[in-house]
């Protein structure tokens, strides 16, 4: 297999896994079904940035297509704020925070009522389905 699919070839260990599930009845090569959709992150862009690999090389290997682009998860942050918001938040914090100074037993009295309850529910997408391609060269990306 080594000189005939060089690089491209499977593992030793998974040859040997294989050899084992046939052992024990399996008669297909096929991937077992899994449960839920295929997890598939393409964009546009993505799908150009591979295009323009292939077209500049078309005997590139997906391994070398790999080697030029990773799965990685955009960097989660509260908001993107400018710098005029982040200062704008930081005074009305500091404006919030004096009362609480002043008097902190009755601070939450004047905040919370029992009048009715709110509640916002927002389920975010897991890590694992947030993960995007990006090239090597191209920034983190970021999620708000």
């Amino acid at each position: 297999m080594l000189s005939i699919l060089g690089e491209d070839a499977p593992s030793y260990a998974t040859v040997k896994r294989w050899v084992a599930e046939f052992k024990r009845g399996r008669s297909s090569t096929d991937d077992e079904p899994r449960p839920g959709p295929p997890v598939v992150s393409s964009t546009p862009e993505i799908v150009q940035r591979i295009l323009d690999i292939v077209m500049d090389d078309r005997r590139v290997t997906q391994r070398q297509i790999a080697n030029r682009m990773h799965k990685v998860s955009a960097r989660w942050v509260p908001k993107l704020l400018t710098a005029d918001q982040k200062r704008q938040r930081e005074s009305l914090s500091r404006e919030n925070f004096k009362p609480f100074e002043g008097d902190p037993d009755n601070f939450l009295k004047r905040f919370v009522t029992m009048d009715e309850t709110w509640v916002h529910h927002f389920e975010p997408e897991s890590k694992q389905q947030s993960k995007q391609w990006k090239h090597v060269t191209s920034p983190i990306p970021k999620k708000a």
